[in-house]
């Protein structure tokens, strides 16, 4: 079978560790070997959170540089600043609404001009679609549902070997009743906006 290498990377709190969850459950309905690893940065204090997840056949979940089939990033300049994992061949999906660093709030840092941060990624990879996650996730009903508005961009651009059906079965069992119709709601206008995206 063959192997596709996933990185996804968010800010402490947007929900990483949920997407990559719906995800294996996804490749675990669909049939399909599924290995994952996270490396937490300071994820309670807004820090980097990355998930590496390898579908298909493969003996380990590293994701060296330059190795990455798919970018899916909750935030454009840790999408941004993980492009060296990506190569030319490289589909990257990414969130276009903001969350800067405190050292940004207090003066300390600058944050990239998000049209400069598509431009470099399109420029690199194979293809780009840049959407913004966090308008559509309010109006599915919670800005906590960005991952899942991700995930439907993600499965939209394809790439994952398995259906979007076995996708939103993942989502029924690893999210809690309260919000699995946001979820759901939140996943179609993700998969919507990716269909209609071009870069």
């Amino acid at each position: 079978m063959e192997t596709t290498r996933l990185i996804i990377v968010a800010v402490g709190g947007q929900g990483n560790l949920l997407a990559s969850k719906v995800l294996g459950e996804a490749a675990l309905i669909s049939g399909v070997p599924v290995r994952m690893s996270e490396i937490h940065g300071m994820a309670q204090r807004g820090g980097v959170v990355e998930s590496a997840i390898v579908f298909g056949d493969a003996t380990s979940s590293i994701i060296s540089d330059g190795e990455a089939d798919i970018l899916m990033g909750f935030e454009p300049a840790e999408t941004l600043r993980a492009l060296n994992r990506c190569s030319k061949n490289t589909k990257v999906i990414t969130n276009t609404a903001t969350l800067p660093p405190f050292t940004v709030s207090i003066g300390k840092g600058v944050y990239p001009d998000v049209e400069n941060v598509k431009n470099l990624l399109k420029e690199k990879c194979a293809s780009l679609v840049a959407i913004d996650a966090m308008k559509l996730a309010k109006e599915a009903g919670s800005p906590m549902s960005v991952n899942i508005v991700l995930l439907g961009a993600l499965v939209q651009s394809g790439g994952l070997g398995f259906t979007k059906e076995n996708v939103i079965e993942a989502i029924k069992r690893r999210t809690k009743k309260a919000f699995l119709d946001m979820n759901l709601n939140a996943f179609e206008m993700g998969y919507e906006a990716a269909k209609n995206y071009s870069s």
